[in-house]
């Protein structure tokens, strides 16, 4: 049995400017990771679902990205307060894909 029944990982990773990956960081991902953080504990689930910064994920052209396991589903551009509330009401809540926010698996193939 795992520890926690969500785990969230939020890339924070910081580049330099101008990088051709670019980076999560400079679209805003820290404030997307506290806003986790904060709804979280808001809704009680202190203990039970766990959001953490993470360095990179590597799907920088996605970003800000997030991957919430035990499902493995990979999020993508996911900058705005309402993107957060969506994904906490229907992937951890409602156990439902936020599909306009996933980021399909082929998408990481090379």
């Amino acid at each position: 049995m795992s520890r926690f029944k969500h785990h969230i990982f939020i890339c924070i990773n910081v580049r330099p400017p101008g990088h051709a990956k670019g980076c999560c960081s400079e679209k805003g991902s820290e404030k997307i990771a506290e806003l986790f953080k904060e709804e979280l504990y808001r809704r009680g689930f202190k203990g039970i679902i766990r959001a953490n910064k993470a360095g990179c994920l590597d799907a920088c052209e996605f970003g800000p990205s997030v991957v919430i396991y035990p499902e493995g589903v990979w999020y993508g551009n996911v900058r705005t307060p309402e993107d957060v509330m969506e994904i906490i009401e229907r992937h951890i809540i409602g156990g439902e894909v936020v599909e306009r926010l996933r980021i399909p698996d082929e998408k990481f193939r090379r």
